[in-house]
């Protein structure tokens, strides 16, 4: 019996990628300093042929201020650095922030055990964070100029058997597309925790961008009477104004703890839910004094830190719930392109962020 050897040999995956990882630590792939990007696959595995990486906000901000030059942020230098930490880790982990993004592309061979459900061919959006995804880059990113957290390019990255995707809408551009659904874990935990809470006064902290936009949206969406939208200046006011997204909007450093609670007291009573989606750090103090006692905060920024947040409502004697977003919510990706779909104000609102 001769063996078919147009096709390669399967190696038993685990589903989580930890055969991926080439650390001598047992650890997963998000806490590995390196992964195998070998496009051989596993018997659950699938290999996408990417077109388009999407860094998450607060990886690029944090890329970019170390990229300034003269005031203006130096493109290439951001693009030797993205190059240099994926050709380093096998994936885009920002070492400072510790966060990544998700990329779209092409199927190009799936694994006999794969679970996704995906076929060659399917043109998808990685749900997961590049932070764990396998990633090589073949083209130096010469199509990308460094100024904007949308990268184009080409190369090929892995999926395991407990990743997840979602097939590309054909209504939608593929830069829009990408913008929705790196943020779609938002707007779907925002609902959840409002038609849970049976909440009624929600305050969104960021709520001009794209997670806090949408997360206005799912907000109303589920029940809430009252979404107030914190933006940081006077730009960001106006587009939400426009939007008619939010009943209040108002204008507050988030970062500066006091001065976001009288913004917000401005408006009527504390919230009952509060989602932060602010990609600087030091948020945790002003949204705990901006939520109400028996009230929920939801962390939605790469740039939380955990110890600020436990602390601070200790220091506080704030009794609140506090949940960090995951970015995961079954159902997360359809539910945020129903909400773009259906609010065509928030066009103009991602059209400010996506470059």
């Amino acid at each position: 019996m001769t063996q078919d050897v147009s096709l390669p040999t399967r190696f038993a995956a685990d589903p989580t990628g930890r055969h991926r990882v080439l650390d001598p630590r047992p650890v997963l792939p998000q806490g590995a300093d390196r992964l195998d990007t070998d496009p051989a696959l596993g018997d659950d595995e699938v290999l996408v042929r990417v077109e388009r990486l999407n860094l998450d906000a607060a990886s690029y901000r944090n890329l970019a201020e170390e990229a300034m030059v003269d005031g203006r942020v130096d493109g290439a230098q951001v693009r030797r650095r993205v190059l240099d930490i994926i050709a380093a880790r096998g994936k885009m982990q920002n070492p400072v922030t510790g966060s990544g993004g998700m990329l779209i592309g092409t199927v190009a061979e799936v694994g006999p055990r794969s679970p996704l459900g995906l076929r060659v061919g399917d043109r998808v959006a990685t749900l997961v964070s590049l932070t764990l995804t396998p990633l090589h880059i073949d083209d130096g990113l010469t199509r990308w100029d460094g100024l904007g957290e949308q990268v184009p390019t080409g190369g090929h990255a892995v999926l395991f058997g407990r990743s997840i995707a979602a097939r590309l809408p054909d209504d939608l551009p593929d830069e829009l597309a990408l913008s929705i659904l790196d943020v779609c874990g938002a707007p779907a935990l925002t609902a959840r925790v409002v038609r849970e809470r049976s909440a009624t006064r929600v305050l969104v902290v960021g709520a001009g961008g794209k997670s806090g936009s949408l997360s206005l949206c799912a907000a109303r969406a589920a029940g809430a009477t009252e979404v107030i939208g914190i933006v940081p200046d006077q730009g960001e006011h106006d587009a939400l104004v426009a939007s008619g997204l939010a009943d209040r909007v108002v204008i507050a450093d988030a970062t500066s703890p006091l001065a976001l609670r009288d913004a917000v007291a401005r408006t009527g009573d504390a919230a009952e839910v509060t989602v932060v989606c602010v990609d600087v750090p030091g948020c945790e103090p002003g949204a705990i004094l901006a939520t109400r006692p028996g009230g929920t905060i939801i962390f939605f920024s790469m740039a939380t830190s955990f110890s600020a947040a436990a602390l601070g409502a200790e220091g506080l004697a704030a009794d609140v719930t506090m949940l960090i977003g995951n970015g995961y919510v079954p159902g997360h990706a359809e539910l945020a392109l129903d909400l773009f779909r259906r609010h065509p104000e928030l066009a103009a609102l991602f059209a400010r962020r996506i470059r």
